[in-house]
């Protein structure tokens, strides 16, 4: 199936409808064809208009190599589908999106609200780039009581609620879902290790010793005293704290009375450890109890969208969102976006309060109770809830000031990196490689991007060096004559082939996809982790594609590998260096090291792979029992290989044939 296309969970089938003189969407000379225009777009758009239904769907624009340009919903695909035929009067995006268009693809649905899901799922998949994207899509943690166990466990949870139990969240971090579970721990005393660890543990863990379970894996707790500490959680989880606490306080009355102190102190020790989770709640607002609270701010081209979670009347945490969409667009129609997409695949409040009213929000709503219970979507204009709105949207005001402010300090070091490096123009990806392997084995190489926003770490980049790629016998001693200042040797690897190999693998695949270079995916600066070296090595590839127009630039490491005595190394410019106290060169540093961390994790990462793996892995015929069978007879696999034959066939389970397999693999020289 396309992967582009639509689940097959609604009406109808996505058809392909394009204009007379499209080519095919799959036509491999569309990748090199210059784009057609406003009117060219207009007129495919007229085309599609013969044969487009009068039905609730959603309909897709392509361009001329079949990527998505843009997804909307209609409740009449050919009225909606119709607006664009006639761009006068559509704004510059529209236009832009337009003249883009060499195709329409569409998804017939029963109902628009179907339509309107279908749309939010296909945006969030696509990224189609003329849309609203949110593109933080992570799941949120939860809190698990598990069923099926005499003694159930209390223990953080995230991905699909498939297993059984009681489910409280979402919490916005897993700091704040862990903070709130070393409270339970103290409060209810309930145990939070596997069920595994449970079952043969023959004395207390250190939790109990510290007060934070109370130990059912050796009997200190009966069934029915654990039971009753699980219900008051869940019961403080629901939202009936005060319940608890006075049951507590009676409790700790009760105990004291017949002087029985100790039980007195730890059930005071619980109280405590609920009012210190209650006592967080800096934000609890009457007859709010499981409601989401979403508020959007929009300055300077940008919307920030804070999300704040309640449940049980308790404040769950927040988290700030930045989606990403056209400077044109109001708070509302971002907004709307917005909600579609965030409750696409989680589960959805009763209550959904906003700081804006929703495009269509009637219709947003039925959606998002199509597929369960009713939800509300409020915009209150006065009272309680429209005060807790008004903090939400001042804490969405601040976050966006502080992404702007940051924004801007970003923007101005990339203008420094610009002056420094003698370059013209803005720079708006900054893309740096580092290697990293231990005698050349495990060899990876690692890209890291940086842009006006920060560190663009969806766009990091792993390779796995293949085989490297060979460095000409002349070009190599010209490198080592000019770079023996600058570059360090690597007695068990060729790090120039293995820069090499990255390089050709990365900018080969970017002429391919993208050689209109139209989807932001290529650098204005490549920055090399090295020196002379390698730079001349980045010259070389970029000449053998026929890449004239990108600046390269290299940083080694100071003398002693001091950090501010870095030499930066530039085609045609003598090595130089930046003033030690210069923000420009701190800048530089935090881009180089970013590198080599994600270099090295890549790196650490295989090689703690490769450690689990064994040499009888590759012999055919020989599956995890008869490994398990050899590795207990002879202890090791370095054994099993300076094993003879006769020795072999003498091992349980393992037959002549699979014996002179294993005896040839390691033994035979051709």
């Amino acid at each position: 199936m396309d992967p582009r296309r639509a689940p097959g969970a609604f009406a109808g089938s996505p058809q392909m409808v394009k204009g007379p003189d499209a080519p095919r969407v799959d036509d491999p000379v569309l990748a090199h064809t210059p784009p057609r225009g406003i009117a060219a777009g207009a007129a495919v758009i007229r085309e599609a208009l013969k044969t487009m239904p009068a039905q609730p769907g959603v309909y897709r624009m392509l361009d001329r190599k079949g990527d998505g340009l843009y997804v909307g919903k209609a409740r009449n695909l050919k009225s909606r589908v119709q607006n664009y035929a006639h761009p006068a009067g559509l704004s510059n995006r529209l236009r832009r999106m337009i003249a883009e268009t060499a195709a329409v693809e569409i998804v017939v649905t029963h109902t628009e609200a179907e339509a309107l899901l279908l749309e939010c799922n296909m945006i969030k998949r696509l990224m189609p780039r003329y849309n609203v994207l949110l593109r933080d899509d992570k799941s949120f943690p939860f809190i698990h009581i598990t069923a099926g166990h005499d003694f159930p466990q209390l223990t953080k949870y995230r991905g699909a609620r498939t297993q059984d139990g009681s489910y409280f969240g979402p919490f916005a971090s897993a700091g704040a879902v862990n903070r709130t579970l070393v409270t339970l721990q103290k409060a209810f005393l309930l145990r939070s290790c596997s069920d595994s660890i449970f079952a043969v543990r023959t004395r207390p863990c250190l939790l109990h010793q510290i007060k934070r379970c109370s130990a059912p894996c050796v009997g200190r707790i009966s069934r029915d005293e654990y039971a009753a500490l699980i219900d008051q959680a869940r019961v403080f989880l629901a939202g009936r704290g005060d319940d608890v606490q006075q049951r507590l306080a009676a409790e700790m009355q009760a105990a004291a009375e017949i002087l029985d102190f100790e039980a007195a102190a730890l059930i005071r020790d619980r109280i405590r450890a609920l009012s210190l989770v209650q006592g967080h709640q800096e934000i609890h607002v009457p007859g709010v109890v499981d409601a989401d609270v979403i508020a959007a701010h929009q300055a300077g081209g940008q919307t920030c969208v804070q999300v704040f979670f309640f449940r049980g009347g308790q404040n769950w945490g927040n988290r700030s969102y930045f989606p990403s969409h056209d400077r044109q667009l109001s708070v509302e129609e971002v907004l709307t976006s917005f909600v579609g997409q965030f409750y696409d695949n989680r589960a959805k409040p009763p209550l959904v309060l906003l700081s804006h009213q929703l495009v269509e929000q009637e219709l947003v709503q039925e959606a998002l109770s199509l597929r369960g219970a009713r939800v509300t979507l409020s915009a209150p204009r006065r009272g309680d809830k429209r005060k807790l709105v008004g903090r939400i949207l001042a804490t969405a005001r601040e976050a966006l000031g502080r992404r702007l402010s940051e924004s801007a300090s970003q923007r101005q070091l990339l203008d420094g990196v610009a002056i420094a490096f003698g370059l013209e123009g803005p720079l708006n990806r900054i893309e740096v490689y580092d290697n990293s392997h231990i005698q050349g084995t495990n060899a990876v190489g690692a890209m890291i991007v940086a842009g006006p926003d920060g560190f663009v770490k969806n766009a990091y980049r792993k390779f796995t060096i293949r085989g490297v790629a060979a460095v000409p016998a002349a070009f190599t001693a010209t490198l080592t004559r000019t770079a023996a200042e600058a570059d360090e040797a690597f007695a068990g690897g060729d790090d120039y082939g293995m820069m090499r190999e990255v390089l050709q693998r990365r900018f080969a695949r970017a002429l391919k996809e993208d050689p209109e270079r139209d989807r932001g995916t290529w650098p204005d600066l490549v920055l090399i982790d090295g020196g002379l070296g390698q730079l001349n090595i980045a010259r070389g590839v970029f000449d053998e594609l026929g890449i004239n127009d990108i600046a390269i630039g290299a940083i080694a490491k100071g003398p002693d590998r001091n950090a501010g005595r870095e030499r930066f190394f530039l085609p045609g410019r003598a090595p130089f260096t930046l003033d030690p106290r210069d923000s420009v060169l701190y800048f530089l540093q935090r881009l180089r090291d970013e590198a080599h961390r994600f270099a090295i994790g890549t790196h650490r990462a295989k090689r703690t792979k490769a450690l689990g793996r064994s040499p009888l892995d590759k012999i055919d015929g020989v599956g995890a029992r008869r490994k398990r069978a050899l590795l207990h007879h002879f202890g090791s696999a370095r054994a099993v290989a300076r094993a003879g034959l006769g020795e072999l066939e003498r091992v349980a389970s393992i037959s002549k044939t699979v014996a002179k397999k294993v005896y040839d693999h390691f033994h035979n020289d051709g």
